[in-house]
């Protein structure tokens, strides 16, 4: 299969979807690899790496998405990519299509197989393609958030860890999932007073039985919701209902109980964010004030880190590309129901079922999708 690898083009995104690892993986089974100069450059992996091993380094993503029977990126196709996708082609990458209805309108219209990373899944009910995003977003949400805090920046002017006589920033995670489990710990470890809200009982037992006097838990019903905002210097939404728009866990008529220049860390912005007053930004202007309430909403936080996310991501998605390639999505799907879950759009068919709740678009079922 020949598969193809575009520069991304959204704004700060300085990840790439093929290292050169994972390239020469493919190329070990058969396959050519096409990818576009400079696709890699922002994430420390120049032209020549990809040559080394074999790989075609071609001038124009138009040639990219004109050959690639394989397309892997990393971020969701932007509107002029989306016009260079067609039928019988497989895109593999992030999509977030719940809140994006301009692009679900694309994908269908170019009647591509999209299949999402973030609604791949394991045996344990995880998301294996979203995990290690989430690793990288979850540790740099107190980073970015500790940064929001400073004066400078619109902030309260509070110092996560304290000093002596000085209390720690008070920071509220909403969702113990993976991203809430990550945030907490650095929170933590940067000094901060750290409490976690979710609504699984389980899930915080097993917070509290893994990192119990690290941080707190607290059960996320509103009540304490809004008494821990109130009293937060920061909040960190993390929840996520896989391939789903995020839920508003804090309205904007929440903000005037919350302390002047709190941060708000949106991490569920990819999905359209947790708080009704969240809008996506970009590393180059990331945050803004709402009612005196600093807002962080980068919706690719981990391009931040571009050269570790890439091989965090690389590495997980490296059997999935390879079993696409290998097989054909048909075959690999049937063959894995997990990279079925994945599924979103095929030959003009919605095949995601949360996307289409979301956006009122009739959904084929991904079974009914491998029989066209």
């Amino acid at each position: 299969m020949l598969i193809g690898c575009p520069k991304e083009i959204k704004p700060q995104e300085y990840r790439v979807g093929l290292t050169p690892v994972a390239a020469q993986e493919a190329i070990a089974h058969g396959h050519q690899v096409i990818v576009e100069t400079g696709a890699g450059q922002g994430a420390g992996f120049e032209d020549d790496a990809y040559r080394a091993i074999g790989a075609d380094v071609v001038d124009t993503a138009e040639e990219i998405f004109a050959r690639a029977e394989l397309v892997v990126k990393v971020k969701e196709p932007q509107a002029g990519e989306r016009q260079q996708l067609r039928e019988g082609q497989i895109l593999f990458t992030y999509l977030h299509l719940a809140p994006d209805g301009p692009q679900t309108r694309d994908l269908l219209a170019s009647g591509v197989t999209a299949i999402a990373y973030e609604t791949v899944t394991d045996p344990a009910g995880g998301l294996p393609l979203l995990a290690p995003m989430s690793e990288v977003a979850g540790r740099l949400a107190p980073q970015v958030g500790a940064w929001t805090l400073q004066k400078a920046n619109g902030g309260r002017g509070v110092l996560m860890g304290g000093v002596p006589g000085v209390a720690p920033a008070r920071v509220v995670v909403i969702g113990g999932g993976v991203v809430g489990t990550h945030a907490a710990r650095i929170a933590a470890g940067m000094g901060a007073d750290v409490t976690v809200l979710d609504m699984s009982l389980a899930r915080l037992r097993y917070l509290d039985d893994a990192f119990g006097g690290v941080f707190k838990t607290s059960y996320a019903s509103k009540g304490n919701t809004a008494e821990l905002v109130q009293q937060a210097d920061m909040v960190i939404g993390a929840v996520l209902i896989p391939g789903a728009e995020a839920p508003k866990l804090i309205t904007r008529a929440q903000l005037s109980d919350m302390k002047p220049g709190a941060a708000l860390v949106d991490v569920a912005i990819d999905q359209g964010g947790c708080f009704e007053t969240s809008h996506a930004t970009t590393h180059a202007d990331p945050i803004y004030a709402v009612d005196g309430i600093m807002h962080y909403c980068v919706a690719n936080m981990p391009g931040a880190v571009a050269r570790s996310s890439t091989i965090a991501l690389g590495n997980a998605t490296m059997p999935f590309m390879l079993a696409l390639a290998n097989k054909g999505w048909r075959q690999a799907c049937e063959d894995d129901a997990h990279l079925l879950a994945g599924l979103n759009t095929h030959a003009g068919h919605l095949t995601y079922y949360a996307v289409g709740k979301a956006q009122g678009i009739d959904v084929l079922s991904p079974s009914m999708a491998l029989k066209l």
